[in-house]
C-alpha cells in the first residue's frame, strides 16, 4: 500500500457514520437480519443489503449510498449486485494491508 491509498482510506474513516458502517459489518449476523439472497449466493458471504444498512445509519437514503460509495472507491468495501439489490461487506483483505500500513509507517 502507498501513501496516496493510505490517505484515502484516512478520508473514508474521517466521519463517525462511515466508521460505523464498517464496525456494523465487521459482524454482520449479529448487526443485521439473516440476508436471505446472499445465502443462495455463498461466494458473497457476509454480504448486507444497502436498505439493511440504511436503517441502521439513521442518514436518509441518498446519503448512505454516497457513505457507502465512499468506502467502495477507498478499498474497504466490497458489493455485489444479487437480482436487483446490491449488498456489501468489508474488503479484510484491503484492512490487512491497511492495518500493515499503520504498523510500518505510523
Amino acid at each position: 500500500m502507498n501513501d496516496e491509498k493510505a490517505v484515502e482510506i484516512f478520508k473514508a474513516l474521517s466521519n463517525q457514520t462511515r466508521l460505523n458502517i464498517l464496525q456494523m459489518l465487521k459482524d454482520a449476523e449479529t448487526n443485521f437480519s439473516a440476508q436471505a439472497h446472499v445465502i443462495k449466493e455463498a461466494d458473497f458471504e457476509g454480504g448486507v443489503c444497502v436498505s439493511d444498512i440504511h436503517k441502521k445509519t439513521g442518514t436518509s437514503q441518498s446519503t448512505t449510498s454516497q457513505y457507502l460509495s465512499i468506502l467502495l472507491q477507498s478499498g474497504l468495501l466490497e458489493s455485489k449486485r444479487i437480482g436487483q439489490w446490491t449488498y456489501y461487506r468489508r474488503n479484510e483483505e484491503m484492512i490487512k494491508q491497511f492495518y500493515h500500513y499503520i504498523g510500518l509507517n505510523l
